[in-house]
């Protein structure tokens, strides 16, 4: 009884447990008008599978200079 009682709260104790790790989030800028992009990586540090996807954000954005609009595009990916 008391070794089926022990293996049931292991299973629990690994069910409820999240695999924190480093993670990599690299993005890729470039914007309309322009024929070149850069790269930036970041480190997330100990953190879930689901909270480096909610730090890990692709966006899109239109800035105006002088007159012409220009739009900038963010992709990221989790490496």
């Amino acid at each position: 009884m008391k070794k089926s009682v022990f293996i049931l709260a292991a299973i629990v104790a690994v069910a409820f447990s999240s695999c924190k790790k480093d993670r990599t989030c690299e993005c890729t800028t470039s914007t309309s008008g322009s024929s070149s992009s850069t790269t930036s990586t970041k480190t997330l540090l100990k953190v879930t599978s689901g909270q480096a996807k909610a730090q890990c954000v692709s966006s899109k954005w239109d800035d105006t200079f002088m007159g012409a609009t220009y739009t900038t595009t963010r992709t990221c990916t989790l490496k």
